[in-house]
């Protein structure tokens, strides 16, 4: 299933259209934290349909304010080997305020007092849909509710003068999730889903899953192991390499970051001053 939030509702996107749905939900997180996944919404009564190419489509976040967002360093070999570093044995784990989150197509503005060095991080999105407390790998997968888009923007010299990667990354709509959910049932392999960036027109990341140092039922049950991942909690699983901080060229107001994952829609955010 593909789910949307928009300003009509909750909709499924079927044969080029959202089919906005007569449910008792406020958003896609409320549906996964009280049922477990999306499999709710299949049998929704559909009270209209717009098509997703049209001027009518007003995209929401699909999750809203998530109650805990995780997120990981170096958690690819592109990008540990683009930095010099070495991969790690642990995952560098951290958590962001969640008011960080921003809808699809935000205007997300540069804090131009505080940093110099706003970077974007095309990131693959995971959203739990049942408790990990100390889980098995094993068992991580199933624990999933869907993936979505992440842009993980992050302050690099914030990060570097502070230590702190949760006030690097907390900036009002530093945190653009969406534009969809993609069910996990409809993911074939959770080790070959595509992640890729562009600035303006020009491409600046392009990996998957399956270059993550931690594959993402190993970093889920890596985070388990020191506290429990609740339904509706949201884990960015890491950046390939391409970053900003790679190329030595930051984001200015103006630029247009467009990040795609496979099989959801994109997820466009705009930097204004």
């Amino acid at each position: 299933m593909h789910v949307v939030m928009t300003s009509a509702g909750i909709g499924r996107i079927e044969d080029g259209a959202v089919a906005v749905l007569d449910a008792p939900y406020p958003d896609p997180n409320t549906v996964i934290e009280t049922t477990g996944s999306l499999d709710a919404l299949g049998g929704a009564k559909v009270v209209r349909r717009i098509p997703l190419d049209g001027d009518e489509l007003d995209l929401r976040a699909p999750l809203g304010r998530p109650r805990a967002l995780w997120g990981v360093g170096l958690n690819y070999h592109s990008k540990a080997e683009r930095t010099g570093r070495p991969a790690p044995d642990e995952p560098v784990l951290y958590l962001a305020g969640s008011s960080s989150v921003s809808a699809p197509g935000a205007a997300v503005r540069l804090p131009a007092e505080e940093t110099v060095q706003m970077d974007y991080e095309a990131e693959i999105a995971v959203v739990i849909g049942r408790t990990l407390d100390r889980a098995a790998e094993s068992e991580a997968w199933s624990a999933v509710a869907a993936i979505t888009a992440a842009n993980d923007m992050t302050a690099r010299d914030v990060m570097k003068r502070t230590g702190t990667p949760a006030l690097a990354k907390s900036f009002p709509g530093f945190t653009p999730l969406g534009a969809s959910l993609l069910a996990r049932d409809a993911i074939a392999d959770p080790d070959a889903i595509g992640v890729r960036s562009w600035v303006g027109d020009e491409r600046r990341q392009d990996s998957s899953s399956a270059d993550m140092i931690f594959a993402i039922p190993e970093l889920l049950a890596r985070i388990s192991r020191y506290a429990a991942l609740r339904p509706g909690d949201v884990v960015l699983t890491g950046t390939p390499a391409g970053t900003g901080q790679d190329r030595d060229d930051f984001l200015r107001p103006g630029d247009t970051v467009r990040i795609e994952v496979d099989g959801v829609l994109p997820l466009t955010t705009h930097v204004r001053a």
